[in-house]
């Protein structure tokens, strides 16, 4: 019996405008996807979706329309660990303005980490949420294999309390950690939820720890436009480690089925949550710089 392919997500809003606040020349998205042409960039088959054609071209026009001037691509679970699309990206826009979170496969060699790195490669993605990486179970393998490299673990999390429970572990790992999308916290849960309580630990006792504020839309039960219940847990990461944190879009917001965002909008509640221009800086242009290793 033939399988159903994993279900088609919608594409992202076709009209991004400009945000409404100044950007600080610099700015960085350190959260995105590129899905080109299947026949060129062959889709894996164990994926949790599948997603529509949004080009290296959409992208670059996301970016002039948002005022952006360098990203961070996270290759995406549907390639698996197939990380042409990316790699090849970056080579076009070149090293200055692009680096890269690949997925990698249990078994890559040292050789095959190198070949990453030097086509701008300085993260792994793991997750809990969707096929194609590899969750927990390699957290601590995977750390001892990019440690020579300077790279980070990047962790994606359907919720938070997934942080409390390995915490322990997530403390001890010694290379740096990213969490996604504020650690998976969500509105309803709050600020003094476990996993949110976790993920600020995480921050205060580790220099070496660093969290996306990004794809809150998702985790929002109170909605747009406000995002107002996502809003005390943003402010409250920039409070602990305004140095640790970073932004990303997550465009085109794969494996979401609900209003999808302007992307104009989610970068104008980004400037209304760090009202202060040097702590805007820090999120989109100096943390990214250190974290990702821009010039």
């Amino acid at each position: 019996m033939a399988v159903a392919p994993p279900p088609l997500c919608p594409a992202p809003d076709p009209a991004p405008r400009r945000p409404r606040h100044a950007i600080p020349q610099g700015a960085t998205d350190c959260h995105c996807h590129l899905f080109e042409d299947p026949a060129r960039y062959p889709l894996g088959t164990e994926r949790s979706y599948t997603p529509p054609l949004c080009s290296a071209r959409d992208y670059l026009a996301l970016m002039a329309a948002l005022g952006l001037e360098r990203t961070v691509q996270v290759n995406a679970s549907a390639y698996g660990h197939d990380n042409a699309v990316t790699l090849d990206f970056i080579r076009q826009l070149g090293l200055h303005r692009a680096r890269g979170v690949a997925g990698l496969a249990p078994d890559a060699s040292a050789a095959d980490i190198r070949r990453l790195h030097d086509g701008g490669i300085r993260g792994v993605r793991l997750s809990t949420m969707v096929k194609g990486y590899g969750g927990f179970e390699l957290l601590a393998p995977m750390a001892a294999r990019v440690q020579p490299f300077g790279w980070h673990l990047q962790v994606h999390v359907d919720n938070a309390r997934e942080l409390a429970d390995r915490e322990a572990l997530l403390m001890d790992l010694p290379v740096p950690v990213v969490f996604d999308h504020l650690g998976g916290a969500r509105g309803e849960d709050g600020v003094d939820s476990p996993g949110f309580r976790a993920l600020l630990r995480l921050l205060a006792a580790r220099d070496d720890r660093w969290v996306k504020v990004s794809s809150w839309y998702r985790r929002s039960r109170s909605g747009p436009p406000a995002f107002t219940d996502m809003r005390p847990l943003a402010q409250a990461v920039v409070a602990a480690r305004p140095d640790r944190v970073v932004w990303g879009s997550n465009w085109p917001h794969p494996v979401w089925h609900g209003p999808m965002p302007n992307d104009g909008d989610l970068l104008d509640r980004l400037c209304e949550w760090v009202a202060d221009p040097a702590g805007l800086e820090r999120i989109l242009v100096s943390n990214p710089a250190r974290l990702y290793g821009f010039d």
